[in-house]
């Protein structure tokens, strides 16, 4: 099974800093999805698509999928862009 760790980005109507855990999903795979005849809607037969862990670190996060067995990729942070702007310049 294949998993993803990574930071999740800030909320954008939050101006504080960004979430402190780090957030371990698995990747989807493309076979289990199917469309319910029902409904109409597509489900998967895999719950593990559901399943979001969050660790307070990166360490922890590795280390529980190594433990597991689980083949992982850490997807870095991404520096913040800050563009500094006067209020003055909304009115130009």
């Amino acid at each position: 099974m294949q998993a993803r760790i990574y930071k999740p980005a800030k909320v954008a109507t939050q101006s504080g800093e960004n979430q402190t855990e780090w957030v371990l999903e698995f990747i989807p795979n493309k076979e289990d999805k199917f469309i319910e005849p029902i409904m109409g809607r597509t489900t998967s037969r895999n719950m593990m698509d559901e399943v979001r862990l969050k660790f307070s670190n990166l360490e922890e996060a590795i280390h529980f999928a190594t433990n597991k067995n689980l083949q992982f990729e850490v997807i870095p942070l991404q520096p913040r862009k800050i563009i500094k702007k006067s209020y003055a310049s909304n009115f130009k």
